[in-house]
């Protein structure tokens, strides 16, 4: 091995299509060489370690191969199995065969050797080799004296990089259940086949969760982890995604309580206006985790999704524009029908960045409207449902007086309150309703009707034929390939 250009620390013989082989040769963004890795670390190699390791969650094109559109692996495909999938998005404005693969996406035709679930399952083992060779650095036990680095600085880095390691992982257990635990980096083949094998959903839940409590005190009490990054991640994002691991669990009282925690730091508050967490960077109130691109950059960090809309790709569902109450600015805000523009990825109203693949606007992970809905979630499941429409209403009325994206008036009653309820079903229907409106686009609704068990109902309702297998995305079969059958598929596929 020691004769591999490039280490061989967490790729394990099922994770590349292209196979480790390739892997160990080729040039790869931000990995670090062999010879960096053997020789004394410096605190360059450090800050590198995890800084590379957020390149995973950016929208910046071919970061993991050269227009490999059927391998998945032009950009983030989380659009396509999070929107496309949904009864929210289609592929293009106009259908035509250009990648079939997303079709069989948003028709539930696809098979494991599908580009969308590949793409997935690469970008987020590629993080999580980038940042087990991180957090092995950092718990070096003589660290701080071998490379100078503060003891505040390392706690820092420590603590992004097992929250990092978390949303990855909560990534792959939320599309493929049961997925192969790698918490350390992994140096041989025999090693390799050793891991590859997968790891019950419970046991992988169990990860994320001691991640982000490990990660939690090692991050400065304030809104930003550094006032001259600020998009690295914070305190505030580790309590935000603690909630939001409550919510796919099911742990409601503990969502509640996390969010309680989160509104007291007084860090975030909803933007006067909605589309201000779009177009800003890292200057409004409501942006808890963002991967923040960049122009000019060499590697290029733009934000690539810009270039596939300016070629067609990212149109609404007639569901979804049909699904809006009767003047909600949010829908212009989404999505401008008459210019074809989606206004949320472009991070403007005007068509600007459209079919620039190196724009600057930031991709928004997690924001706090998005958390406010989770705590009336929370509140609705334990029956609290004066609390759960409050807090629906908050969301409601932020929206209704906002600034209209084209600057027209929004009439009196648009988006009125929810009234007084004491039936679940009701408060159920406004809150889905609600979540649908306020969070388009954003990579919440196929995961929502998922949790909510109804993906099914709803779209065949729509005609398409989501089967219960469809709850969860196929392995890839290249890594089952690569494995010699060691990793086994999804049932039904």
């Amino acid at each position: 091995m020691k004769n591999n250009k490039y280490v061989y620390l967490g790729c394990f013989a099922f994770l590349m299509a292209t196979g480790c082989k390739k892997q160990l040769t080729s040039d790869s963004i931000g990995l670090l060489t062999q010879e960096q890795v053997n020789a004394t670390p410096t605190s360059t190699t450090v800050e590198n370690s995890v800084k590379s390791s957020y390149k995973m969650l950016a929208n910046t094109l071919n970061l993991l191969g050269n227009w490999d559109w059927t391998g998945g692996l032009v950009f983030q495909n989380d659009i396509i199995i999070s929107d496309i999938e949904s009864d929210d998005m289609e592929k293009k404005w106009a259908a035509d065969g250009d990648q079939p693969w997303m079709d069989d996406i948003n028709n539930f035709t696809f098979t494991a050797s599908n580009g969308g679930p590949n793409g997935l399952w690469k970008y987020d083992y590629e993080g999580i080799k980038r940042l087990n060779i991180a957090i092995g650095l950092l718990t070096k036990s003589d660290i701080e004296t071998v490379t100078g680095i503060t003891t505040t600085r390392k706690n820092q880095l420590l603590g992004e990089s097992y929250f990092l390691r978390a949303y990855y992982y909560f990534s792959l257990v939320t599309n493929f259940g049961d997925v192969p635990l790698i918490t350390k980096t992994v140096d041989s083949y025999q090693e390799a086949f050793k891991v590859a094998v997968r790891a019950d959903k419970n046991t992988v839940w169990d990860q994320i969760k001691a991640d982000l409590a490990a990660a939690k005190p090692l991050l400065p009490n304030s809104k930003f982890s550094s006032t001259a990054e600020l998009w690295r991640v914070s305190k505030g994002a580790v309590i935000a995604m603690q909630a939001k691991v409550a919510l796919y669990t099911q742990k409601w009282s503990d969502v509640t309580t996390l969010v309680n925690e989160l509104e007291t730091t007084g860090f975030y508050n909803l933007n006067a206006n909605y589309f201000s967490s779009f177009n800003t960077e890292f200057t409004d109130n409501e942006v808890i985790f963002a991967y923040d691109h960049s122009t000019g950059q060499i590697p290029q960090n733009g934000n690539g999704y810009c270039a596939p809309v300016g070629w067609g790709f990212f149109a609404p569902s007639t569901d979804f524009l049909n699904s809006f109450e009767a003047n909600d600015p949010r829908k212009l805000y989404t999505v401008n029908t008459a210019t074809q523009n989606v206004n949320k990825i472009l991070g403007s109203t005007d068509g600007s960045n459209k079919g620039n693949d190196d724009a600057a606007n930031n991709k928004i992970l997690i924001r706090y409207a998005d958390v406010l809905l989770w705590k009336a979630e929370a509140y609705l499941e334990t029956g609290d449902f004066t609390n759960s429409i409050a807090y629906i209403n908050k969301i409601r009325q932020r929206a209704r007086t906002t600034v209209t994206a084209d600057g027209s008036i929004i009439p009196a009653g648009t988006l009125a309150d929810r009234p007084a309820s004491s039936d679940k079903a009701t408060v159920k229907n406004w809150l889905m309703a609600e979540r649908r409106a306020e969070l388009g686009f954003e990579n919440q609704r196929m995961p929502d009707l998922k949790r909510w068990g109804i993906a099914k109902q709803v779209m065949n309702a729509l005609g398409k034929p989501f089967q219960d297998k469809h709850y969860l995305y196929p392995i890839p079969q290249s890594e089952i390939d690569a494995s010699a059958g060691t990793l086994t598929q999804n049932s039904g596929y």
